[in-house]
């Protein structure tokens, strides 16, 4: 599972961790059982600590979207993917919502900030 963390991000690490498996799940990347990495295995492969994974972890399960079956694993539960867009559109809002502002406050015309959305969404990740 690729999950990329940026050590610069104001992001808590274990935040960048629940949200990239989250975007997973809800893009069907990752589906609905499969057995997600043990918290020492993730933590290694992502170089971080076990502590940091496993608040990962525990937030995709308060939020139902893995479930940790004893002394098998954590594994994806069965997610309302509606709900789980709709939860990511309402964070996007909420960020262009801030962006937008920051653009009026500064007179950046409209045209210039679709025209950077139009880039950083074509970018490659």
């Amino acid at each position: 599972m690729e999950i990329i963390i940026s050590n610069s991000s104001d992001v808590p690490i274990y935040e960048q961790i629940k949200e990239q498996i989250k975007v997973k799940i809800v893009a069907n990347e990752l589906e609905e059982n499969a057995l997600l990495p043990s918290i020492r295995t993730l933590a290694r492969d992502l170089r971080c600590s076990v502590i940091t994974t496993k608040n990962a972890y525990e937030e995709l399960v308060k939020e139902g979207y893995i479930k940790n079956v004893p002394s098998k694993g954590f594994y994806v539960a069965k997610v309302n993917k509606d709900v789980a867009l709709e939860e990511q559109l309402n964070r996007i809002e909420g960020i262009l919502d801030k962006a937008v502002s920051l653009a009026k406050m500064n007179n950046i015309e409209k045209k210039t900030i679709k025209e950077m959305i139009d880039i950083l969404y074509e970018e490659e990740r």
